[in-house]
């Protein structure tokens, strides 16, 4: 699977079966940009490397990154990861989509079984 078909498929658990009171959101940082579209973004607050999913439950922020089975953090990915983690953030990266759903899981944000 591709990045955005795990993505896409995990998207569907998220808002089939989340848990009570979740909230989730990509942050479209990723695609292509101008040097003067990435400057605007930058200067509205835009950050580097930012994990493909945002999910925030019972007062607790969790960044979830996808990849594809042979997908690579870059640099400003790892660094962002950290900063998250420094300001009490819960970060994981899954490879595939069996892992993301299983993340989820462990971390408590989805319930029961998709149908």
């Amino acid at each position: 699977m591709l990045e955005q078909q795990i993505h896409k498929a995990l998207w569907q658990h998220i808002t089939t079966r989340p848990a009570p009171g979740l909230f989730a959101f990509h942050p479209a940082n990723g695609g292509y940009r101008s040097r003067t579209e990435a400057a605007i973004f930058a200067g509205l607050g835009v950050v580097p490397g930012v994990p493909d999913l945002i999910l925030i439950h019972d007062g607790q922020t969790y960044g979830l990154e996808l990849k594809a089975d042979r997908g690579r953090l870059s640099p400003a990915q790892t660094e962002c990861h950290a900063r998250l983690e420094a300001a009490g953030a819960i970060v994981a990266v899954a490879r595939g989509l069996d892992a993301a759903i299983a993340q989820l899981e462990e971390w408590g944000l989805l319930r029961g079984m998709m149908t």
